[in-house]
């Protein structure tokens, strides 16, 4: 006999059929039956302080395991508040469900209490947005839902669920996963692949996206290793590519070296394996030469390749499924190709090298340190803000899946991610590096790192200013700033009344003691960097900025 079981049990059935082990939300009385329905499974439930965290959280989740990460918020306000991580999850290519509480079916287009069309609302930000009118169906839609997230490129998807659905009776059954289809490579084009190689006399690679593994990354270094080819990773994807490998030579991000750059516009052949090619790997759409680069596109979605670059070859497929097609028999070898790849490598060394900045505090010098002594599987997060390139170009990633950052540039994202992070191996130290502005955005999510016991480490580079816009306006209407001062609170104390750990450091020297207290606290901690505010990028200060302007 078939159980009879309310919405919100068929909901949380389903998701356990789907091996969620986790789910992320701020509890609204609009899905009062699913919260009850998760006590009759092993599901952990995360009760954050603000639905952006949640939906940070879940997005994270969903990069670290390349299953969708899961989210429950509440109506319109709820919805609304959730929108950053769809916004990021969409752009980073990462499965995503985000499900609504949504209000009573009958009460529809009555501008009811808390009502939005959520699926016109979010149709922008996720690959697809539907809403659960019957409950029968609840099983039918998880498991579509799955599928969108996961297939071609992965992205967000959106549910939204009536109330009184929720509460209505069905005897359905659950519904088994469905398989993923991974497209196959034809052989013609790896033969393609490999005989433009041959004639390109200064081909890079470029690695961004998502669908990449610790596999394909080892497969990777193999075959660049005998093609004599440099790697380049895409903006905030330095964690696809051994940092320390010879043929790295550095990532494509705002504020990138001007030699890799200018690499870049005399590459004949670039092989683009996950990325899009957007505005920022390409420096505003202006580094490659379209007249001299043969493009080859790899990308999951077929829509993509030739979306902006002429393409000549366009291949269907994760990078990982590529890479892992490649030939692995010996490779046409010439002097020059060893010769560029150690221009790009010295190029490489010579700009994580740290300049010496203003103040007492130089955040360089620490993302070396944290780089030279932190285990590889730390897993190391960030949000937005000038402070982030610090990050990006003194710390050299060792392993898959060991960089959490969002390439939308959404404040706020990286204690969340590494509250995320922490959860999903509680062996593998989780850092945040955030800015004083970027992690006020969510700074109320330490608070959940305290309730659940994550001993993340919260790293606050503190300048008293929402910094990159005041360096834009130094750039355009110098010594003309405006709204761009913060006055922060004692971020150290606010650790301590929280139940954490806090320390403050004004001299770069000091740093290594107070981040080894925090490790040794166990405690969700924090560390407050006193930055000089005159610090601006990772090479220049305010002052210079001004001459120049």
């Amino acid at each position: 006999m078939t159980m009879r079981r309310h919405g919100g049990l068929i909901l949380a059935g389903q998701l356990a059929c789907h091996q969620v082990e986790r789910v992320f939300t701020v509890p609204g009385e609009s899905f009062l039956p699913v919260l009850d329905g998760f006590l009759d499974t092993d599901i952990e439930v995360i009760t954050c302080r603000h639905e952006g965290g949640a939906a940070f959280m879940a997005e994270a989740t969903g990069k670290l395991t390349a299953q969708p990460g899961i989210a429950f918020v509440s109506r319109a306000p709820g919805a609304t508040n959730a929108a950053a991580g769809l916004h990021v999850a969409m752009h980073d290519s990462t499965p995503m469900i985000l499900f609504v509480g949504q209000i009573e079916r009958r009460h529809r287009n009555r501008d009811a209490f808390q009502e939005v069309n959520l699926c016109s609302m979010f149709a922008p930000l996720a690959k697809w947005c539907a809403e659960i009118d019957d409950v029968a169906r609840i099983p039918e839609y998880v498991a579509r839902a799955f599928r969108v997230a996961l297939t071609g490129r992965p992205g967000p998807v959106v549910l939204s669920l009536p109330e009184d659905m929720l509460y209505d009776i069905s005897t359905v059954e659950d519904r088994r996963p469905s398989a993923t289809p991974q497209p196959a490579i034809a052989e013609s084009d790896l033969r393609a692949v490999v005989a433009a190689l041959e004639c390109a006399t200064h081909p890079l690679i470029i690695l961004g996206g998502s669908l990449w593994s610790t596999c394909a990354a080892a497969a990777l270094e193999r075959f660049v290793e005998r093609w004599h080819i440099p790697v380049v990773a895409g903006f905030r994807r330095q964690d696809m590519f051994d940092n320390r490998h010879y043929h790295y030579a550095g990532d494509l991000s705002p504020g990138m070296n001007d030699e890799l750059a200018a690499r870049l516009g005399e590459t004949d052949l670039l092989l683009a394996l996950g990325t899009r090619l957007g505005d920022v790997t390409t420096g505003g759409y202006s580094l490659l030469d379209p007249d001299l680069c043969q493009v080859i596109h790899v990308h999951p979605d077929p829509g993509e390749p030739g979306r902006v670059w002429p393409t000549a070859i366009a291949i269907t497929a994760s990078p990982e499924t590529f890479v892992l097609s490649l030939p692995v028999g010996p490779a046409r070898r010439h002097p020059m190709d060893a010769a560029d790849v150690a221009l790009c490598r010295n190029i490489y060394e010579d700009w994580v090298l740290p300049s010496e900045l203003p103040g007492e505090v130089q955040l360089a010098e620490i993302c070396r340190w944290l780089s030279d002594h932190l285990p590889e599987s730390t897993v190391m997060t960030n949000g937005a803000g000038n402070y982030a390139a610090f990050l990006h170009r003194h710390f050299q990633y060792k392993r898959y899946r060991t960089q959490l950052a969002p390439t939308s540039g959404s404040m706020g994202y990286g204690l969340p991610a590494a509250i995320a992070a922490t959860l999903h191996d509680r062996f593998a130290p989780a850092i945040c590096m955030a800015g004083d502005g970027c992690f006020q955005m969510t700074m109320n999510e330490f608070v959940t790192a305290c309730s659940i016991d994550a001993p993340v480490i919260v790293i606050i580079a503190n300048n008293g200013l929402y910094g990159t816009i005041r360096m834009h306006q130094e750039k355009q209407f110098p010594g003309r700033a405006s709204g761009t001062q913060l006055s922060n609170p004692d971020f150290a104390a606010f650790a301590r009344a929280c139940g954490g750990h806090g320390e403050t450091v004004n001299k770069t020297e000091d740093f290594p003691d107070a981040f080894t207290r925090a490790m040794e606290s166990g405690r969700p901690s924090i560390i407050e960097l006193m930055l000089d505010s005159d610090a601006i990028t990772t090479t220049s200060s305010f002052a210079a900025i001004r001459g120049q302007s």
